[in-house]
This record gives structure tokens, C-alpha cells and sequence, in this order.
């Protein structure tokens, strides 16, 4: 027997960073965010030889350890493993023998929410697997606990909530962990025109989104100013989306994006950095009305809003760069699970 899931990962649309403690925790925070037709899946088979076997990605080979109901950290399996000790101990589980496969229809550290939307996907599957009574809410917030609390993962809310539910969704951040999901009913054409609109490019590096939210934590702690202000515009960028999503008025999303590239800029020194300050010039130059990074920034994903015909001409100006076109498909479900007998 085989069980399987799929999460789908996420674009952020606007109020990233939002989502991250303490800020969320003392001023409330908002983000809205749409799942695309990315996945992350996982796959678990049930064995009676007393091991524990981890794939990753595309390897033919992983890492066999031994059953038992405590496994260490080790990376690069510590997702896992995470995932696997936690529910164990919640349970009160006897050692559990199986082979994992776990894999991303993107690159980790790309910006979009992969490592949460991996975990979420990994809980999946034993939910499944062991019948686990888990809804949609205590899914989400276990895999924001296993990856915050258990293995002190530096990052925010939106990424778990957003893999669980799926769909274009506006969420909302206070204090002692409440999230609140508002899923958007957008016109179907508006939704359409968005998803024409929207050019999602690679740039072909990676980053390390751990560094770039710690300093983000500390500008809050210690009270930074700018950081803090440039925090409160983001929400309010978020509370705006929404409004225009939902009224149809698409004119406005490129601003309200560039509103929100240069605001985040503002919460930390390394969300972008000279490469993606000039792609994001290009694009607008060749008729895109606004853009962002995807996730904490430094590198990865980038996404423009390209309004009228101006698409094909952005894509071209981004050719210099070396980097890829990422086509996508927004998407209105979030984890699903199943079993293959």
C-alpha cells in the first residue's frame, strides 16, 4: 500500500513579512496569497523491517535509520524527521517502520514557501496513513510548531495555512498563534485576467530566507523605525489588494505592487540586492507596472504584473539574465490526500 499527498505552494501577493513574530503578535498582520499548480508531495509506504527509510528529491537513494520513536536531527532530512518525532510523541505511538519519498516541484529557497508547504504535505501523509483526527486549522498550525518551535526555523505564518486550504486567500495574524483564513470569491474572468497578467521568473539563484527574517525580527525588537513603518504599509498593501481583487479593479495591482517592492526593501538590508534592483528595472521599462520578490527576497522567484499585451515584452527584456519563465495555474485546493492499494 502507498499513501500520498500534495500541498500546493504559493505566491504572495502582498503584506509578506507581516506574518513573522513578534510583529504579528503586537500589531496584528495580513497577507493575501494565491496556491499555483506547484506541488510539493509525498509519498509513504509501509514496511515490517523495523527501519525508517528517507528519499529526498530526485535521489535513488536516501538514508536508512533504524525504528525507534525519537529519531535525530540530520540534515538534509530534518523536515521529516520533525514531522515523524512530533507526531510520535503527540500520539504516543509505538516506533513506526516505512519508506518516505519526499519531493518539490520547485527549488527550495525559491520564495515560495516550499520547506512549510513540504511539511504540511509530509503531515499529510501520516494523517492519512494513521487516521490522525486532524483538521484544516490543526494541520497548518502543527507544521508552523514542528518547523518554529521543534527545529527553531526562522520564518513566518502565511506559508502553512496557505498549503492546507489552497485557493487566493486574505489572512490574518495575531497574537498567541491565531490565524484567521478568509478565502476570496473572485470573478472567475478576473481571476483569469490576473493569472494572464502575472509573470512568475526565476532567477536562477537561491538564498537563505532564515537570515533575512531574523534581521527582520530584530529591527522589530528593537524597535527600528523605518522597518516597522515599511511593515505597517505592507498590511495596509494587503487590505487594499483585497478590496481591488474582489471589485475587479485590476488597473490598480501593479502599483499596489510597486508600492510593496519598495516597502520591503525597507525591512531588511539583503531583500534584494543589485541583480534583482536591476531585472525589477528592466521588467518596468519593458511595460510591467509593478513586481516583487517572492518570499523574504535575496534571490529566487521574482513576480511582475504585466498589464494590456506588455507580457511578451517583458519576457523578452529578461532573457539577458539567464534566468526562466515559470508557467503556473492558479489553483483553489489545498492539501489532498490518498491511498493507492
Amino acid at each position: 500500500m502507498l499513501i500520498r499527498s500534495k500541498a500546493p505552494l504559493r505566491l504572495g501577493l502582498a503584506g509578506g513579512g507581516t506574518d513573522v513574530s513578534p510583529y504579528s503578535d503586537i500589531y496584528g498582520g495580513a497577507v493575501l496569497n494565491a496556491t499555483i499548480s506547484l506541488y510539493a508531495i509525498t509519498t509513504i509506504q509501509p514496511t515490517n523491517d523495523n527501519t525508517i527509510e528517507i528519499i529526498l528529491g530526485n535521489y535513488d537513494t536516501g538514508k536508512k535509520f533504524k525504528s525507534k520513536k525519537l529519531l535525530g536531527t540530520e540534515k538534509p532530512y530534518e523536515l521529516i524527521i520533525g514531522v515523524y518525532n512530533r507526531i510520535v510523541k503527540m500520539y504516543d505511538l509505538p516506533p513506526l517502520s516505512f519508506k518516505i519519498h519526499s519531493y518539490i516541484e520547485a527549488p527550495q529557497g525559491s520564495g515560495l514557501g516550499t520547506s512549510s508547504t513540504l511539511v504540511v504535505s509530509i503531515i499529510g501523509a501520516f494523517a492519512e496513513w494513521l487516521k490522525l483526527p486532524l483538521g484544516k486549522y490543526d494541520i497548518a498550525h502543527l507544521a508552523y510548531e514542528i518547523e518554529r518551535i521543534d527545529l527553531q526555523m526562522h520564518g513566518g505564518k502565511q506559508d502553512q495555512y496557505a498549503a492546507t486550504f489552497g485557493g487566493i486567500n486574505f489572512l490574518e495574524f495575531y497574537d498567541n498563534d491565531k490565524v484567521i483564513v478568509n478565502p476570496l470569491e473572485i470573478k472567475p474572468q478576473v481571476k483569469k485576467e490576473i493569472e494572464l497578467c502575472l509573470l512568475l521568473y526565476f532567477t536562477d539563484t537561491q538564498r537563505h530566507s532564515s537570515e533575512i527574517i531574523k534581521e527582520q525580527i530584530q529591527n522589530v525588537q528593537s524597535k527600528n523605525t523605518s522597518s516597522i513603518e515599511a511593515m505597517h504599509h505592507l498590511k495596509e498593501q494587503a487590505l487594499s489588494m483585497k478590496d481591488y481583487l474582489l471589485k475587479g479593479e485590476l488597473d490598480k495591482l501593479g502599483e499596489l505592487l510597486h508600492f510593496g517592492w519598495i516597502n520591503k526593501k525597507q525591512m531588511a538590508k539583503n531583500v534584494s540586492n543589485d541583480l534583482m534592483d536591476e531585472i525589477y528595472g528592466t521588467a518596468i521599462r519593458a511595460g510591467a507596472t509593478g513586481g516583487k520578490i517572492s518570499g523574504a527576497g535575496g534571490g529566487g522567484f521574482m513576480l511582475f504584473y504585466c498589464p494590456e499585451n506588455t507580457k511578451l515584452k517583458v519576457v523578452q527584456s529578461l532573457l539577458k539574465y539567464g534566468g526562466k519563465i515559470q508557467p503556473f495555474q492558479f489553483i483553489s485546493e489545498g492539501l489532498s490526500t490518498w491511498r493507492v492499494e
